[in-house]
């Protein structure tokens, strides 16, 4: 009975341990399947943000801005601004603003109906399609207002499904003559704001653009007492508001009248929006005189103890018309980094990638020295302040005699802000309330509130 008992035992141990065995066999298994199923899913999800990351690419390169941190300079300074929010990676949004000639310039905003793919494949097609006819249409100088409309809803239509419809805005604006024409789809109310601090609610004089549409109507507007302009998607109107029962269309009258700036105003109405429930696209214009508000003007030769010079000449200045630190302390980093662009790039022609080179073969400052003995180009600084409400605005312009710049490269400087080149123009914007160039790209005007 006792070897019987013993063998029983011994048995059952060795049950015990292949069960064991098996246990860890099936939890290695497992484990190894997790890890396979997780491998994959992360290789899904990679592979899906990546595709995100190109989609939205793609929808930033169809949207075009010829006015990329860049004014319309002339007996009045046109400051265009805008604020692209898209509530997805596909957005219904789209926009683009375009160059006409030197007094014209052409501003476009489609907001798709829906939300998701479709919205955004229709919005980004006629987008796409404008843009494509308008570059004809500049290449053979043949542009034409109604022409552009008619092309682009011939165009959609047949796309569009039998349900779909698209809001859409066609504006353009001659400051020269001061007419804006407009032929608009179902959009919210354009809002402009006269000399008297009048609003101006300009309605659509168009139904929505669906599949049959037939007639094109293009009205006029005079714009020459008209001192902002506010173009914008549903997407801002329509979102609730903290306050119960509202919406921001019950707000943004008030707020528009209030701000001097697109920063001004989106921050007004952020701070009033409890959840973003759509696409949001602002176009923001401001109008002003070159002349507002003159405090002070200075010349200054291009070397580097003019650098100092001017530093210590701008923070002055700045200490005597603002009282909060952080407006100084920023206003005069946007201006150090202004300044010395003009200086190095400007006036004494050293590119970035120039730069770079000499920095790493440490020759920099041999060089700039060499190279401020065959200049005589200066450098013209010029401060105003506007005061908008209770609201102080230092508009500070640095003007330099060199060759200027294609402006149009600072979309990819603030597309990628962790590049070197460009850091110093991206670190201003950051530091200002807005920032323009002229069309040369030699003149450069920030904002400090």
């Amino acid at each position: 009975m006792g070897l019987n008992k013993t063998q029983e035992e011994l048995n059952s141990k060795l049950q015990d341990a292949t069960d064991s065995s098996q246990l860890l066999l099936a939890y290695h298994n497992l484990k190894q399947e997790s890890s396979a199923k997780h491998k994959e899913l992360k290789k899904k999800e990679e592979y899906f943000l990546y595709q995100e990351e190109m989609a939205f690419k793609k929808e930033l390169n169809i949207l075009r801005n010829d006015y990329y941190y860049q004014m319309i300079s002339g007996k009045y300074t046109i400051l265009i601004n805008f604020l692209y929010k898209p509530l997805d990676i596909l957005s219904g949004d789209a926009y683009s603003v375009r160059k006409i000639c030197e007094s014209t310039t052409f501003y476009y905003i489609v907001d798709g109906m829906g939300k998701g793919i479709s919205a955004s494949l229709t919005s980004m097609l006629i987008t796409a399609f404008i843009n494509h006819t308008l570059d004809i249409m500049l290449k053979n100088k043949t542009f034409d207002f109604y022409t552009l409309i008619n092309n682009a809803i011939e165009y959609i239509q047949p796309i569009l499904l039998e349900e779909e419809a698209i809001a859409t805005d066609f504006i353009l604006i001659d400051v020269k003559n001061h007419i804006m024409q407009y032929s608009t789809f179902a959009m919210p109310a354009m809002l402009l704001e006269n000399s008297d601090h009048e609003i101006i609610k300009i309605k659509s004089n168009n139904p929505p653009l669906s599949k049959y549409q037939k007639n094109i109507n293009i009205s006029k507007q005079d714009t020459s007492d008209i001192i902002k302009f506010l173009f914008y998607t549903d997407g801002l109107v329509e979102s609730a508001a903290v306050e119960d029962g509202k919406t921001y269309s019950d707000f943004i009258q008030n707020d528009f009248l209030n701000s001097f700036t697109k920063d001004a105003f989106a921050k007004k109405a952020f701070e009033k929006i409890a959840t973003q429930d759509d696409d949001i696209t602002i176009i923001f214009l401001n109008k002003s005189s070159c002349f507002e508000g003159l405090v002070t003007s200075q010349s200054f030769e291009s070397s580097l103890e003019n650098i100092d010079m001017a530093n210590e000449w701008y923070e002055k200045e700045l200490n005597n018309l603002l009282d909060n630190p952080k407006s100084i302390y920023n206003g005069t980093l946007a201006f150090n980094e202004l300044f010395t662009n003009a200086y190095e790039h400007g006036n004494l022609g050293i590119s970035s990638k120039i730069k770079h080179q000499l920095i790493s073969e440490d020759i920099y400052y041999e060089t700039l020295t060499e190279k401020e003995r065959n200049c005589d180009k200066k450098i013209q600084v010029t401060i105003n302040k506007i005061i908008h409400n209770s609201d102080i605005y230092i508009i500070t312009k640095i003007v330099d005699e060199g060759e200027g710049f294609d402006t149009q490269i600072l979309s990819k400087i603030f597309r990628n802000t962790k590049k070197y080149n460009g850091r110093g123009v991206f670190i201003s914007r950051q530091s200002s309330s807005g920032i323009f160039y002229n069309s040369k790209g030699n003149t450069v005007l920030f904002i400090t509130q």
